[in-house]
C-alpha cells in the first residue's frame, strides 16, 4: 500500500479498541440505532478469522443462537463499533477456524491462554496425597543409647 494512501487513511483509524486474534472470546458492543434511539447490543462468540490491513481490516465472529450458528463480519475501524472485549485468549494453530462450523457442543471450545507469559490451561490431576508414616515411641533406654553423646562445650 502507497505512503499516501496509509497518510489518507490515518485519520479514520481507531486505536481506542482491544486488538483481536483468531481463537480468542470477544464480545463486541454494536450501536443499533432505532429511530432517534441509539443503543448497545453485544455480539458474543469466537473470532473466526481476521483478514485485510488499514481501514479495511475486519474480524468475523461466529455463536451459536438456538442451535443455529451465526456469523458476523466486522468492519474493524467502523464507528458503528462501540468497544471490543475480548474474554479469553485462545490457543489455535489455524488463521481460519472455519472448521468450528462442523463441530458444536463441546466440540467447539478452544484451548486458553493464561498469563502474560501465554501458558495453556491443562487440567491439573491432584498430587497423590503421600502415605501416612506410623508414629513409633522410643523406649526411654534405647533412645538414649541410640543417640550420640553430646560433645563438650568449647571453652
Amino acid at each position: 500500500m502507497s505512503s499516501r494512501i496509509r497518510q489518507a487513511e490515518q485519520p479514520y483509524e481507531r486505536h481506542d479498541l482491544t486488538e483481536v486474534a483468531v481463537g480468542d472470546s470477544v464480545d463486541v458492543k454494536v450501536k443499533i440505532t432505532e429511530g432517534e434511539r441509539e443503543r448497545i447490543q453485544t455480539f458474543s462468540g469466537t473470532v473466526m478469522r481476521v483478514r485485510g490491513g488499514g481501514l479495511g481490516r475486519t474480524f468475523t465472529v461466529r455463536r451459536i443462537v438456538q442451535g443455529e450458528g451465526v456469523e458476523r463480519t466486522f468492519p474493524m475501524h467502523s464507528p458503528v463499533i462501540a468497544g471490543i472485549d475480548v474474554t479469553r485468549k485462545g490457543k489455535v494453530r489455524r488463521a481460519r477456524l472455519y472448521y468450528l462450523r462442523d463441530r458444536v457442543g463441546k466440540g467447539t471450545r478452544l484451548k486458553e491462554v493464561l498469563g502474560s507469559r501465554g501458558q495453556i490451561a491443562r487440567k491439573k490431576k491432584p498430587a497423590p496425597a503421600p502415605a501416612p508414616v506410623a508414629a513409633v515411641e522410643p523406649d526411654d533406654a534405647s533412645s538414649a543409647a541410640d543417640q550420640p553423646a553430646a560433645a563438650p562445650a568449647a571453652e
